[in-house]
């Protein structure tokens, strides 16, 4: 199916999406109850983009986000009272924003749409090695752990799982997002977990439990 030029943005202040990964979202703000029934009866994508710290700006569109966010598709759809929803999407491809369009109750943006991997790309198998160890010092919980062991998981999901999954500030996950290839994805993720896993290591000085301080 040929992907739209044109999509509803959903702007949130901390979510960066990444394909094949799963986003529930509960919507309840009316312009975006209205979006919600517009993609619901046209089988369209949603497009997650994260909000600057500055928060929404409707009078200077384009400014107050960032450019470049993932489109999820909805794939499960449970109406409240009032008009309110509880949606899944499930990413599905990075986007470009080339203009910003106010012409709905909510925002939509014409979009350039990035380049998948290839159909079963692999990583070097350094790099997916070395990812998995680190990923595995990182996270605390039994459960990640058992996903690193799952052997079917392809290295795409794999990168973009533990992008999105990971306890990382959120502008350092849309960093990874912007990265151009899985490769560099996988290689910024790398990076960025060794700094906070350097940075766990660091004892402040002046610290009483520091073993140089007499």
């Amino acid at each position: 199916m040929p992907l739209p030029t044109i999509v509803p943005l959903f702007p949130l202040p901390n979510v960066v999406l990444f394909p094949q990964v799963l986003l529930p979202l509960h919507i309840f703000e009316p312009r975006y109850c209205e979006m919600v029934r517009d993609v619901a009866a046209a089988d369209e994508l949603v497009g997650m983009i994260l909000l600057r710290p500055c928060g929404e700006d409707l009078s200077d569109p384009g400014r107050d986000v960032y450019a470049v966010g993932c489109a999820g598709r909805m794939i499960r759809k449970i109406d409240l009272p009032d008009g309110r929803s509880n949606i899944l999407l499930q990413g599905a491809r990075e986007f470009v924003v080339r203009e910003s369009l106010l012409d709905r109750s909510y925002r939509r943006g014409a979009v350039e749409w990035l380049p998948a991997p290839a159909s079963g790309h692999r990583l070097e198998p350094s790099l997916r090695a070395t990812l998995v160890e680190r990923i595995a010092r990182f996270v605390p919980e039994e459960r990640e752990r058992r996903i690193l062991g799952d052997a079917t998981l392809s290295d795409e999901t794999l990168v973009n799982l533990f992008c999105f999954a990971l306890d990382l500030p959120i502008a350092e996950k849309q960093s990874l997002l912007e990265a151009p290839t899985i490769d560099e994805r996988g290689a910024r993720l790398l990076e960025t977990l060794d700094f906070h896993l350097l940075e766990r290591k660091l004892v402040l000085p002046g610290d009483p439990n520091d073993p140089r301080v007499q």
